[in-house]
């Protein structure tokens, strides 16, 4: 998980924990790696990592959460950034109280996902939560939360004034966002949509890649989900995606993604 690519630059690694000590280890291992940012994960809602005490379990004790960024800024030798949600449920959406603490504990950037624990990914983005930390704290702003397209990026930048946006969901199956995203905020518009072609190319790229790092075996595995991603929205793909959860062979697998051209 911390091999990078030359190329992916600057490049960000994500701890998560809730103890002095561990952090301390983490931290310790990490400067084995080249990476430009150290971010704190004060953000995931998963059962097994609130069950520990951390990941957004951390957003109920903002003052436990600013000593470990302490920390993780006195004992990383790159800039510490925190991801937070807004709140740990609707009835306690403190973001810009645990924001203020993550300011004091000296980080250096704030990547909040505008939704609450208790959501998950479900319901809707709270705009104005977002909002109310970039006017509250002085250090960059980074947004998460539903960007999944380029007109909901803009959307996002206009309603909550964020420095930056931080692109998950919207981007698996979909490495074009980017440059969409870059051509609706300087046009208005996006002029280039993927064609099948395109979509099936980076598809056959990617599964190279998965087997090129992980072997044949895993390298298949690990690229059905994304297969997933990829087709999301074709019409009559449901037996295809049903093949490709079984499929186990390189061969096989380009054979299902060139099937795909036929739907069109």
């Amino acid at each position: 998980m911390l091999t990078p690519h030359p190329k992916d630059r600057p490049l960000g690694v994500q701890i998560l924990g809730c103890e002095e000590k561990f952090i301390l280890k983490a931290l310790d291992v990490l400067e084995g790696y080249k990476f430009d940012i150290l971010d704190f994960n004060a953000a995931c809602p998963a059962k097994k990592v609130v069950r520990r005490g951390e990941g957004a379990s951390l957003l109920k004790e903002p003052k436990r959460l600013k000593k470990l960024l302490k920390i993780a800024v006195k004992n990383s030798s790159i800039p510490v950034t925190v991801k937070i949600r807004a709140g740990w449920d609707k009835d306690s959406i403190n973001a810009v109280e645990v924001s203020l603490c993550a300011q004091e504990a000296g980080v250096a950037g704030l990547f909040v996902h505008g939704r609450s624990k208790v959501q998950g990914y479900s319901g809707s983005v709270d705009y104005d939560t977002i909002r109310k930390v970039k006017e509250a704290v002085k250090i960059p702003v980074i947004a998460s939360g539903d960007i999944l397209s380029a007109g909901l990026a803009k959307k996002m930048l206009d309603e909550t004034g964020c420095d930056g946006l931080a692109i998950a969901r919207g981007s698996l199956g979909n490495p074009w966002i980017f440059r969409e995203i870059k051509e609706y905020l300087r046009l208005g518009k996006v002029t280039r949509r993927p064609v099948i072609g395109s979509i099936l190319k980076v598809m056959l790229e990617h599964l190279d890649a998965s087997i090129a790092f992980y072997g044949e075996r895993n390298g298949v595995v690990i690229f059905r989900k994304f297969f997933g991603w990829y087709t999301k929205g074709f019409r009559k793909i449901r037996p295809l995606r049903e093949r490709s959860s079984r499929v186990k062979t390189k061969e096989d697998f380009v054979r299902i993604i060139k099937e795909c051209n036929s739907l069109f």
